[in-house]
């Protein structure tokens, strides 16, 4: 028997309930309720349902009248969950159980129209790819955004000279500006990797039903027109059992926060008393609460930190998905969490990065005191016998019979005489001193995309000129 509110015996308020003759267990409903995240994705379900609506008026599925009844309760519900006074009820399992329920308290029997052609199945898979598509275009600018502060800082920046580092050895000097943009150059990808998933989102699922699509007249193209996809998705099966998107957002997100946590890794770092290069701003530090001379950089370590999260979300929904059959089964609900974990940590990440690398001291003369460490220009002395015709790896060989004096000796590499330097290689004809420095080995890196300062100063201009270009294309996308 069937109540005349739709549902079946023994109290079930469940859409499935006619099938039933026991209600749900209540820890099995407690275990299976997606309510308490999913509600994530309410004004996207809100907008499938009045484009869906408003297919099925055109396609006579629908009178004038409950359409206008649909319309009216669909913006009351949605008033409702802006406002925070929505009752979301977790024996509802789901938001879009949640927000039928309320429809049908609102407008009677035409919420129980609403549901024509569609199935859960690939009402929660256009959902989600409307929710991805705005996170993909949240994530362009939260990285935009931090590209600006790196330009801008590094602008500031050009004549800051540091080691530049490998394996954590100081290796060659650089200019600082030409350490960060190579932040913006990571970034710049990142978003590159956001805006090209968008492709993988222009096809829409409504209309799949539950795996096979329906017997009914359901016109896709227009619904997918009206929530600003390119068209219908090509199968059915593939539209409701794929979670590719969303694999690849959290893939993208991942490899995001861990560019992060890289650049937040070096703030940890240089702001030891060990580097000394730069100090955060007090409004991004915390101190101890036991030594009150600590100030700890807590903002780039939880960044750090979290892209335990991102990466674990991936692997999270990769897991989810290597055994699934198709098309859909219940195990794709445990893709929400992931995603929506990840979207929250990289927005938040991006927003604190900024604002730590916007306000943070730099201590130029510490870096370039570390900089004017004479090992550093121990290439350009090979390079020196290499201009004099010398090969390469016999260059090397001799510098680094040098260095080894030096080091044995407790000498300045810079102090060696012409003679001295001729001991180790007939070849060269000036003492260390001509040879070697500082300003001149930053000048002469001066092939594109080195640290040269005019070859810094045209990247930083190139960078703002991509920057504004990206920027105005995910304007005119938005």
């Amino acid at each position: 028997m069937t109540t005349n509110d739709g549902t079946g015996d023994g109290g079930s308020r469940k859409p499935w309930g006619g099938r039933f003759r026991e209600d749900t267990d209540p820890t099995v409903e407690r275990f299976s309720a997606s309510i308490d995240f999913d509600k994530a994705l309410a004004r996207y379900d809100l907008r499938l349902s009045g484009a869906h609506a408003a297919m099925l008026h055109a396609q006579g599925l629908l009178d004038g009248a409950d359409l206008e009844a649909l319309q009216r309760g669909l913006a009351e519900v949605g008033e409702e969950i802006e406002n925070g006074t929505f009752p979301f009820d977790p024996s509802l399992e789901d938001i879009h159980m949640n927000v039928e329920s309320r429809l049908r308290e609102r407008v009677g029997v035409a919420a129980g129209r609403l549901h024509t052609g569609r199935s859960r199945n690939d009402q929660v898979a256009t959902d989600l790819l409307l929710y991805l598509r705005d996170a993909a275009r949240a994530a362009r600018r939260g990285l935009h955004q931090l590209q600006e502060v790196l330009i801008g800082r590094a602008r500031e920046h050009v004549d800051t000279v540091l080691p530049g580092y490998t394996h954590l050895q100081r290796a060659q000097p650089v200019r600082l500006a030409h350490h960060w943009l190579a932040f913006v150059e990571m970034f710049g990808r990142d978003a590159d990797r956001f805006r090209d998933l968008e492709a993988r989102l222009s096809l829409a699922p409504l209309g799949s039903g539950a795996l096979a699509g329906s017997t009914l007249p359901l016109d896709r193209e227009a619904t997918a027109a009206a929530l600003g996809f390119a068209g219908p998705s090509r199968n059915s099966m593939d539209a409701v059992a794929s979670r590719d998107a969303a694999l690849e957002f959290l893939s993208d997100g991942a490899i995001a926060q861990v560019h992060l946590s890289r650049l937040a890794e070096e703030l940890v770092l240089w702001s030891t008393a060990e580097f000394g290069f730069v100090e955060l701003a007090d409004a991004y530090s915390t101190g101890s609460s036991l030594m009150p001379q600590k100030k700890n950089p807590d903002v780039p370590e939880l960044v750090r930190g979290k892209s335990g999260r991102t990466i674990g979300n991936l692997v999270t929904l990769l897991t989810v998905l290597k055994g699934l059959p198709l098309t859909y089964n219940r195990d794709l609900q445990e893709d929400k969490e992931p995603i929506f974990d990840t979207a929250l940590t990289l927005r938040d990440s991006l927003e604190v990065m900024a604002g730590a690398i916007a306000t943070l001291r730099v201590h130029s003369e510490r870096m370039r005191e570390a900089a004017g460490d004479p090992m550093l220009l121990a290439t350009d002395l090979a390079e020196a016998l290499v201009r004099a015709g010398v090969p390469f790896r016999e260059a090397h060989e001799a510098v680094g019979q040098i260095v080894a004096h030096c080091l044995e000796k407790d000498l300045d590499l810079r102090a060696l005489s012409r003679e001295d330097l001729r001991a180790f290689h007939a070849s060269f004809d000036a003492g260390a001193d001509e040879l070697l420095s500082l300003d001149r080995a930053l000048e002469e890196r001066d092939l594109p995309g080195a640290t040269a300062r005019g070859r810094v100063m045209a990247a930083l201009d190139a960078a703002e000129v991509t920057l504004a270009d990206a920027r105005r294309e995910l304007d005119a996308a938005s």
